[in-house]
C-alpha cells in the first residue's frame, strides 16, 4: 500500500505541475484544488514540495507559476531559450564595461550560472558556467533574493536601487554587481552580473556601470514578457 500511495503522490504532483506549466495564467491553490479534485490542503502540501524543487514558484499574489528550473531552459511563449534571449545583453555589458558577464539562475541549491562572456583582461574571473553560488554572498543570489516573490524585508535597499552589490564576500578581492531580470509575472527568474577584481571594480566603478547593467536586465526582462514598469519601484 505504501508503495502504491507514493505512486498516486508523485502523479497528483505531476498532473498539478502539468496544469500550472500550460496555463496561460498563474493559478491559486483553491484553483488547483478544484481542477485536480484534491483537497486544499493537500494540494498545498504538494505545490510545497514542488517549490522546493524550483519546478514551480509563487508569483506576487502567491498564485502558482513554473519555476526556475523550468525557466533556465526555456520560455513558455518563446522557442529561444533565456541564454540565447540574454545573449544580446551579456555581449553588450562585456563592451561596455570589460568585465566578467554572467547570467545566473535561482536554483534550491544556490544561484547557478547558465552563461558567461570572459574578461578581456589577464586577470579576471574564472568560468563559473554550470556551477552554484551562495544566494547570501553573490551579488546575483541577493538581487534574486530581493526580487522573489517573497519580497524579504532584507531586500528593501536593493530594490530601491535597482541592482545588488558585493564587495570581497563571495572571495576576498573579488566585486559583482547583478540586477534582476523578470518573467511575466514580475517575479525573478535571473540575474545579470559584472564581476571583477576589486582593485578595478570599485564603488566607484560599480557606480557608473550599474544603468548599463540594469537597462540590459530590463530588455532581456521585455524579451521574456515582463510588464514594462517592472524593473523599477518594486520595493
Amino acid at each position: 500500500m505504501a508503495a502504491e500511495t507514493g505512486t498516486q503522490a508523485i502523479d497528483r504532483a505531476a498532473d498539478l505541475l502539468v496544469s500550472v506549466v500550460e496555463s496561460p495564467r498563474p493559478l491559486g491553490v483553491s484553483e488547483l484544488a478544484a481542477r485536480s479534485g484534491l483537497p486544499k490542503s493537500t494540494t498545498s502540501r504538494l505545490l510545497g514540495a514542488l517549490e522546493r524543487r524550483g519546478l514551480v514558484q509563487r508569483a506576487g499574489d502567491r498564485r502558482v507559476v513554473p519555476g526556475p528550473v523550468l525557466l533556465r531552459f526555456a520560455h513558455r511563449d518563446t522557442s529561444e531559450s533565456l541564454v540565447e534571449l540574454a545573449a544580446p545583453a551579456l555581449r553588450v555589458l562585456s563592451d561596455i564595461s570589460g568585465e566578467t558577464i554572467n547570467l545566473g539562475v535561482p536554483t534550491p541549491l544556490g544561484v547557478e550560472h547558465l552563461s558567461q562572456i570572459d574578461s578581456r583582461h589577464f586577470v579576471g574571473g574564472t568560468n563559473w558556467v554550470g556551477r552554484r553560488v551562495p544566494y547570501e554572498t553573490s551579488a546575483n543570489g541577493k538581487v534574486l533574493r530581493a526580487f522573489s516573490a517573497q519580497r524579504p524585508v532584507e531586500g528593501q535597499p536593493v530594490r530601491a536601487q535597482g541592482y545588488a552589490t558585493t564587495v570581497d564576500e563571495l572571495e576576498r578581492g573579488l566585486s559583482a554587481l547583478a540586477a534582476p531580470v523578470f518573467g511575466p509575472e514580475s517575479v525573478a527568474v535571473a540575474a545579470l552580473s559584472i564581476s571583477g577584481p576589486s582593485i578595478r571594480l570599485t564603488r566607484e566603478r560599480i557606480a557608473e556601470l550599474a544603468p548599463a547593467l540594469i537597462e540590459q536586465a530590463r530588455l532581456v526582462s521585455e524579451r521574456l514578457g515582463a510588464p514594462s514598469t517592472t524593473q523599477r519601484g518594486a520595493a
